[in-house]
């Protein structure tokens, strides 16, 4: 039987708790990652995600639910908005979030090697190394369904949807 979006939040919720709890977390509430989408509500999704991936792909006997879910949480754990201006810093965010987010990850938990290393690789192939494990490759995949879908949405030209004075260039 497939599990229902009530199911996987749930799931999200119990397994991401310590994460979603954090206060660094208040952070990627203020902080957008994709139109109007803020990086804390990008990274459930991604989580969500990735959990209904490997559902509907029959992967129980293969996923670590507690590690997928943990490293979706994660992988965008940054903790700064790459659209403010920095003097040309995060000019290369594609390419060096993973490992910032990595770098950030494991101060503020204990990370297994399969939550660090879906972390450090979700960015392939814009990053040279792929996953290793099942879990990173439904990171990567789950985020870049939400991305692309995040991106092209018609709601990033609703000006009522951002946060007035965020300080984001425009």
């Amino acid at each position: 039987m497939l599990l229902t979006r009530v199911q996987i939040r749930r799931l999200v919720h119990v397994h991401g708790r310590e994460i979603l709890e954090h206060e660094h977390m208040q952070i990627e509430r203020t902080c957008y990652q994709h139109g109007v989408v803020t990086t804390f509500a990008h990274s459930i999704r991604v989580a969500c995600l990735a959990v209904w991936l490997a559902d509907r792909l029959h992967l129980w006997h293969r996923v670590d639910l507690h590690s997928l879910i943990r490293a979706a949480l994660l992988h965008d754990y940054f903790l700064y908005d790459w659209h403010d201006w920095d003097e040309g810093s995060h000019r290369l965010h594609g390419f060096t979030h993973g490992s910032t987010a990595m770098r950030n990850a494991v101060h503020d938990f204990k990370l297994n090697r399969i939550e660090r290393d879906s972390i450090m690789n979700h960015m392939f192939p814009l990053t040279p190394c792929p996953p290793k494990y099942i879990e990173g490759y439904l990171v990567t995949a789950a985020d870049k369904i939400s991305a692309t879908q995040e991106t092209l949405s018609f709601d990033r030209f609703d000006k009522t949807l951002r946060k007035p004075d965020h300080g984001r260039r425009r």
